[in-house]
């Protein structure tokens, strides 16, 4: 991957910060979802499209894996491991 632009940014009392405009429009439109990915030694923000893309069922929340996996068969079967 090939750093394109370096941008300096000030972090509000509130922990946000606002992405330049000229950043926004290259790659998010008003509405898009992101994701937020943090790392050891960075954050990243991405497209959500990406995120599934890559990361796949890994990405899958605790609420919708509670209706498959949220009940006592499952939790019987799981039991001894």
């Amino acid at each position: 991957m090939t750093l394109l632009k370096v941008k300096c940014l000030k972090m509000n009392s509130k922990g946000r910060i606002t992405i330049p405009k000229e950043l926004r429009d290259e790659k998010f439109k008003e509405g898009h979802k992101v994701a937020l990915l943090a790392y050891e030694d960075r954050i990243e923000i991405r497209p959500i499209s990406y995120v599934s893309e890559k990361l796949g069922t890994a990405f899958a929340s605790e609420k919708s894996l509670a209706k498959a996996w949220g009940n006592p068969e499952e939790d019987e079967a799981w039991e001894d491991l």
